[in-house]
């Protein structure tokens, strides 16, 4: 599922990153790799704030959309 279906509070693993060559890059040098975890710090309007390996990063729903994650998020902490 895209990442930006994904609530405050869940983690998920970054299964495949879609998009161009270059939109791969970009969201690779933030972090998004396959396999890396990612937990959904906030939410407002579909936009995202992320926390991927140690940082928080910003997302619009158009760019997480293009994050697949496992379908089997749960809440941090749990």
């Amino acid at each position: 599922m895209p990442l930006s279906l994904s609530k405050h509070g869940e983690t998920a693993e970054v299964k495949r990153i879609g998009g161009s060559e270059n939109v791969k890059k970009r969201l690779e040098t933030m972090g998004f790799t396959v396999g890396s975890k990612v937990t959904v710090v906030s939410e407002m309007a579909g936009n995202l704030i992320v926390s991927i390996k140690d940082s928080r990063v910003a997302l619009s729903r158009e760019m997480a959309n293009r994050i697949i994650v496992s379908g089997d998020t749960r809440r941090s902490g749990a």
